[in-house]
């Protein structure tokens, strides 16, 4: 599987741009991680790509992602990327074991907090933003207030890193793709 086939499954099941743009910011920020943790950035990233590419045909948790994975299966998706796909919601009771897992799982969640934030700054970019913006959204609980905070929480202590080394970590990640997650000032909205 490369990069170009897990693009063609998006572009099969995924319509709305910004379900694309979330993908693309865990992509990055998975592929980010490899590099950190010297694991193969090239899974990483494509795990980060694929784990939601079944929420607009399964967007409820009795379906999403357990009914997707038979589809990656079907398309010859490693069993690594779609095992680390169902681990990465709770309701499946997939553990999650492997380093991979556990980065998917933290970086899910955290991607839409930092979008939310750098929207709301007068540059909407992510090359100023800094992690003590990113820490005064947390504390506003009626900001981005989908965002599951425990499970960003979790998935840090999971891999033994401080909350906001974390976040500075997927500031960093999702910086050089801004332009594809809608943000920067030439992005600007009329």
């Amino acid at each position: 599987m490369d990069r170009s086939q897990a693009l063609a499954i998006l572009d099969e099941f995924i319509q709305n741009p910004n379900l694309k743009r979330h993908m693309l910011a865990v992509e990055a920020s998975m592929r980010h991680y490899a590099l950190h943790f010297g694991e193969d950035a090239d899974l990483w990233g494509l795990t980060g790509l694929l784990h939601d590419f079944d929420w607009e045909i399964h967007p409820s948790m009795d379906s999403h992602p357990q009914k997707g994975a038979p589809l990656l299966r079907e398309r010859g998706v490693p069993e690594t990327i779609v095992r680390a796909i169902l681990s990465h919601a709770d309701h499946t009771g997939v553990p999650r074991e492997t380093l991979m897992e556990k980065v998917l799982y933290a970086c899910d969640e955290l991607t839409g907090l930092i979008i939310a934030t750098a929207l709301v700054r007068p540059s909407r970019s992510l090359q100023d933003l800094k992690v003590k913006s990113v820490k005064k959204k947390w504390r506003d609980a009626h900001f981005a207030a989908a965002v599951d905070r425990d499970q960003i929480e979790r998935g840090a202590a999971d891999l033994g890193i401080d909350l906001w080394e974390h976040v500075e970590h997927v500031i960093q990640a999702m910086r050089p793709i801004e332009a594809l997650l809608g943000l920067g000032l030439e992005n600007e909205r009329p």
